[in-house]
């Protein structure tokens, strides 16, 4: 037996208990019953798939707490072994088996999971014999290869010779078949290559097979190891295998079986040169074997001289920190330095120590973390002397000249020597600038940024800390590594980084008890409240930063780290954390970070620069309002140089010409936010040049939105109309409430003529701008503004494309209204009043009517949605102000308008106009007037549920709509928009309208009346869109289902009923010379559905179908014969039964997809048969 590793009391150290959702195994009788049961279902595929489902289902609840299986392991391993065991098993039943035993073992761990095996002489053979049976190459039985690798590793340990074992001298010795089997499934390339690793560690160490076999093994494992090729598949196995059993045999074998040989390995492994390996696995091998190799040739001892702290456990520790009597850390034995002389060092280490220094810097991951844990050991066994070179080689990681690698790397070695108790408190002062720089480590690499790893791992080291160290001798350093802590948690861009910022500063808090308003913090930055990025920046930090102790560390980081960052996004979240920060120290604000930031606003660097223009406008603007305050103007708080240059920015950047390119993207909208933000500040530039200017840059930015990115240009155009709005809100006053006539006339005449450019965003942002402007700025020009938005949402031939102005212009007009205000006697150029709202209601009425559609879709439907906002504010206004100005038809329509939008398909916009739809019905201050039956919209749509219904599922909104139906003012609205979802695309969409709709219809069959009014209004709907294809063939779909659902059965009973009649007529109008395939393959479904009404109709239908069956296009002849197929065989009593036979075996039998000529033959027979006119073909009049 090898001796136990004395690192393990290291990593066997207390962890604190953690709140979890489970507290005990309650699948107890489930999964009896599933592994009792498998014997019964295992010949049934599906049984088997079904109970192997239930089964992960239950073992993966366990992933995270997989101790509550221990008590039952025993029990759950006994029965699926019992079915192994049983030599009456047969094979597929033991292999379900196995299934279930690898599952466990994958929750559990195999070290756990092994140690249950029963490992008794009589297992060895039956095990052996098993395994022998199996196919490496069969895919689908990999489980049943590991469990019975994982069993005979166990069974190895019986303490017999296994000579003993071999009775049949015929057949080959148990000791030759388990080293052959175990060899020959280290090259598979599935699991099973893991666990013949373990096999071989514990096998090969036995105290009769060493003798004999060790010495062999390792020669053929050094052998293969240098000849095998790396590059193929196969050869990966086969060294990824053979390394890993090389550093089980190293870790389990006794120290004096393997030194001797474990130089010839050190030598073969820096031959091979495995550090340079492209395999990252092989990498990673590489690094755990030759760990392994140092420790042994280093005595297994634990270092005298490391730090031990006195106490670990944080029940006691959080006790003891209300007591006055500290706990002392053990120092180390006197004699330790004499003890470390007298023991050599094999020149050995040295080369191990450098591999796995080597290791800490690769690329990946795993094979850094792996290197770090083997520092950590070895290190461990070190002298003192030693272990500080080692210390200080892993510090060298961290120059600015190592890659981020390195830095990861140095972290993770730093929290594992730290842990172990190896990095000495004298270190510490070396130690600590290092971490906290990795806390904020960022290194910039094109257009983002690496090192997230880096900070994490830093945390990582914090915790470990923590966990190390005595509070005294962390003390001098709570300062620096609580900010550096606090910063990482609140303002780190990866939220695995502030996750693990936030329970580092919680294990310190706990652990440590110096930290500075710990607990407070820890309730506000817990492990799940920095998740949120913007909580973060715009709220914990003000409440952090309400400590003093962490206010200027957190503003110099946003000024020296964030405000220039690659995302665009955290530089906009640190302009806004400073403006709310400033009100924490607005003296260091004013005095010191305002003149830093101003020279970064013109600074070479794109990101430094707009970072810095927005907080040079976030601070300026918090600074006013403080000292607005307090009464006094802003610049009794900001100094008048910081003024001038804050001025001067614009200037400084149009001289440079960096408006134009890629960097105007940027550089337009953060100075519009700094024109906002100075003039919401009232700096005083009245009359002052740079007014004009700045009008310049935003009547600039808006006209050249279209060389900007699709991406971009909103962003662009949202900054410029809010800047926009407060430059007249501040400087274009001649005197309160008065405008600046000249500037009046010019705003309103250049936005008017740009709604006219050719430039679809130009127009866009033109009437955005116009929808921005203040009271006094539309006063007078209230009749021109809206005669030019009037116009602009209007669709002509030339701009039927321009969908983004009429949707923003739509926008606008309620903008402008609202800015003018309401009066019913008022002048039609300065408010809204009976002169003008009418217009305003007919063109928002109208844009309801736009669906444009391109490649992108139904575009309108963003006009729709924008007229309905619309609308419904325009008309909340007039309400509250003059209610008499709305119309019972304006009401009316505007209500029958949001029906409709409501019950069409796309889910989002009919949200939204259920919401408009119930807010205008719903509303009572004010109250809206002229509501058609809204007693009874009332009782459909309730104010007390009206928060519960979700308009974008299908399955909540449409058995509401579909209520709208009995409702006269709202059925034809309604039923429109129903007829597009349930003759749509969407499945879910479809089907729960058509369901709604049948509900309905069902409730009407009786009532004559109600029905012929629905089919009055549905063939109205088809009459004002014939030829509308939007309309028009969901409505022939919606017909098809409705004809087979025989919703129109009581019309059935009247020979050529008005409805019939009207509706064939319809559909020939419809598919006249028409060549659509889809709508008319639609129709025939109808016509045969209308074979059902009986008189003179019945004809008419069958010759429609008998002129299709003779159409030009051979998919519609063939949809037509097998769809009347089809009906015939449903509505076998409309043909004489003299000539059915006949006609349906010519129906079935033509292939109706040949010649015209042939098949309008077999179509005049069906004629003939049926006594009906034969079709004609209508002569083409001569060309003139």
């Amino acid at each position: 037996m090898a001796l136990p590793d004395p690192d393990d009391a290291c990593d066997a150290e207390d962890v604190a208990a953690t709140s979890c959702a489970l507290d005990r195994f309650s699948e107890t009788a489930d999964v009896r019953s599933l592994i009792a049961s498998l014997p019964e279902i295992y010949p049934d595929g599906t049984a088997t798939e079904s109970a192997m489902e239930r089964f992960v289902a239950i073992m993966d609840r366990y992933q995270e707490q997989p101790h509550l299986l221990d008590p039952h392991l025993e029990w759950m391993v006994n029965m699926l072994l019992e079915l192994n065991r049983s030599e009456k098993t047969p094979a597929p039943a033991v292999h379900l088996g196995c299934k279930f035993l690898y599952v466990i073992s994958k929750v559990r761990g195999y070290k756990v999971f092994m140690r249950l095996f029963p490992h008794e002489v009589s297992d060895v053979q039956p095990v052996l014999d098993l395994l022998c049976e199996q196919d490496p190459n069969d895919v689908t039985t990999w489980q049943t290869r590991y469990v019975l690798l994982l069993w005979l590793s166990m069974t190895c340990l019986i303490p017999f010779d296994l000579s003993r074992l071999d009775g049949d001298l015929s057949r080959e010795p148990i000791m030759d078949r388990i080293f052959t089997v175990a060899k020959s499934y280290l090259k598979v390339g599935d699991k099973c290559r893991d666990a013949a690793s373990v096999l071989v560690s514990k096998f090969v160490t036995r105290p009769d097979v060493k003798q004999k076999r060790l010495g062999d093994f390792l020669d053929w494992s050094l052998t293969t190891i240098t000849l095998t090729s790396d590059l193929t598949m196969q050869g990966t196995f086969l060294l990824d295998g053979i390394l890993q059993s090389l550093a089980q045999l190293f870790k389990r074998g006794k120290r004096d079986d393997v030194l001797q040989y474990a130089p010839t390995v050190m030598k073969c492994l820096d031959q091979r040169q495995l550090s340079e390996n492209k395999q990252a696995v092989l990498r990673k091998l590489g690094v755990k074997l030759v760990q392994r190799l140092g420790l042994t040739f280093l005595k297994p001892r634990l270092a005298k001289w490391r730090y031990q702290r006195g106490s670990r456990s944080l029940t006691l520790n959080l006790s003891q920190s209300q007591s006055s009597k500290p706990v002392e850390a053990l120092t180390p034995a006197e004699d330790t330095e004499v003890e470390d002389e007298a023991y050599d060092i094999p020149e050995e280490v040295e080369n191990v120590i450098e591999q796995l220094l080597i290791g800490l810097k690769d690329k990946e991951t795993t094979v850094r973390w792996s290197a770090a844990k083997g520092i950590g050991r070895v290190t461990g066994r070190l002298p003192k002397e030693l272990a500080d070179e080692v210390v200080g080689s892993v510090l060298d990681c961290f120059s600015f000249h190592e890659t981020v690698n390195a830095w990861h790397g140095g972290c993770l070695a730093l929290a594992e020597l730290g842990r172990r108790g190896l990095l000495l408190p004298s270190r510490l002062f070396d130690v600590v600038p290092l971490i906290v720089k990795a806390l904020t480590y960022d290194e910039k690499r094109g257009t983002c940024s690496v090192g997230s790893d880096v900070r994490d791992a830093a945390c990582y080291v914090c915790w470990a800390f923590a966990r190390a160290y005595e509070p005294n001798e962390l003390k001098p350093f709570v300062t620096r590594i609580a900010s550096a802590i606090v910063i990482t948690a609140v303002f780190d861009r990866d939220i695995n980084c502030r996750k693990a910022a936030s329970a580092a500063f919680q294990e310190n808090v706990g652990r440590q008890g110096t930290f500075p308003h710990g607990i407070d913090i820890l309730t506000a930055a817990d492990y799940f409240a920095v998740a949120n990025l913007n909580n973060c920046y715009l709220s914990i930090s003000v409440y952090i930063a309400g400590f003093p102790e962490y206010t200027r560390p957190m503003i110099d980081h946003l000024v020296t780290m964030k405000i220039n960052h690659w995302a665009g996004a955290i530089r906009d979240l640190a302009a806004k954390a400073l403006h709310n920060l400033t009100a924490k120290d607005p003296d260091y604000m004013s005095a010191t970070v305002l003149p830093q930031l101003l020279p970064k606003a013109t600074a070479k660097d794109l990101h430094t620069r707009h970072g810095a223009i927005l907080a040079c406008a976030e601070i300026t603007h918090a600074l006013s309002k403080l000292s607005a305050e307090n009464s006094r103007p802003v610049t009794d708080v900001v100094s008048s140089d910081v003024v001038e240059q804050l001025k001067g920015i614009h200037q400084a950047l149009s001289d440079r010409k960096l408006y134009r390119g890629f960097g105007g993207e940027l550089m337009r909208p953060a100075v519009c936010v700094l024109i906002e933000k100075l003039a919401l500040s009232k700096m005083p530039f009245r009359e002052d040049p740079v007014i004009t200017d700045w009008q310049w840059l935003i009547d600039d930015t808006l006209k050249s939105l279209h060389m900007f990115s699709s991406s971009t240009s909103q962003d662009i155009r949202g900054a410029a109309v809010s800047a926009l709005a407060t430059l007249c809100e501040e400087y274009y006053q001649s005197q309160p409430g008065v405008a600046d006539i000249q500037m009046q006339d010019f705003l309103v005449n250049q936005y008017t003529d740009m709604l006219t450019s050719t430039e679809v965003l130009t127009r866009a942002s033109a009437a955005l701008a116009l929808g921005s402007l203040p009271k006094f700025i539309i006063n007078n020009k209230l009749q021109q503004i809206l005669a030019a938005l009037q116009l602009t949402c209007r669709i002509t031939p030339k701009d039927v494309t321009f969908v983004e102005a009429r949707r923003d212009a739509a926008t606008a007009i309620a903008q402008v209204c609202k800015s003018a205000g309401v009066c019913a006697r008022g002048s039609p150029d300065c408010v809204l009043c009976a002169g003008n709202v009418g217009g305003v209601y007919t063109v928002l009425l109208d844009c309801m009517d736009d669906y444009t559609t391109d490649s992108r879709g139904d575009v309108g439907a963003g006009v729709r949605a924008a007229a309905l906002s619309s609308l419904m504010e325009v008309t909340l206004l007039v309400a509250g102000t003059s209610p008499e100005l709305l119309s019972p038809d304006m009401i009316q329509r505007t209500m029958c308008c949001a029906t409709q939008q409501a019950a069409e398909k796309i889910d989002r916009f009919r949200a939204h106009a259920g919401a408009v739809l119930l807010q205008l019905l719903h509303s009572r201050e004010p109250a809206v007037p002229h509501i058609p039956q809204k007693e009874e919209l009332l009782s459909i749509f309730p104010p007390e549920r009206a928060g519960y219904l979700d308009w974008k599922a299908a399955s909540q909104a449409f058995p509401h709509i579909t209520q709208l139906l009995r409702l006269q003012c709202y059925q034809y609205h309604a039923l429109l928009g129903l007829t597009v979802s349930v003759g749509g695309l969407t499945e879910s969409t479809v089907r729960h309208s058509s369901q709604s709709l049948f509900e309905y219809l069902k409730g009407i069959q009786h009532d004559e009346g109600a029905l012929v009014q629905f089919g009055d209004t549905l063939l109205r709907i088809f009459r004002d869109h014939l030829h509308n294809d939007r309309v028009s063939v969901p409505l022939l779909k919606m017909l098809d289902q409705m004809l087979a659902n025989n919703s129109f059965a009581l019309f059935a009973a009247k020979d050529n009923h008005p409805f019939c009649v009207d509706l064939l007529a319809l559909c020939k109008e419809e598919i006249k010379k028409s060549r659509d395939i889809l709508k008319l393959q639609s129709c025939i479904a109808v016509f045969c559905g209308m074979i059902q009404f009986p008189g003179d109709i019945r004809k008419t239908v069958l010759l429609q179908l008998f002129i299709l069956l003779g159409h030009s296009f051979p998919v519609i002849r063939k949809a037509a014969a097998s769809q009347l197929y089809e009906t015939l065989l449903t509505y076998d009593d409309v043909i004489d039964p003299a000539v059915l036979d006949d006609v349906m075996t010519l129906l079935s039998d033509t292939n109706w997809e040949s010649g015209l000529e042939t098949v309008r033959t077999y179509r005049n027979q069906l004629c003939d048969w049926l006594e009906l006119p034969r079709p004609k073909l209508l002569a083409k009049s001569p060309v003139q």
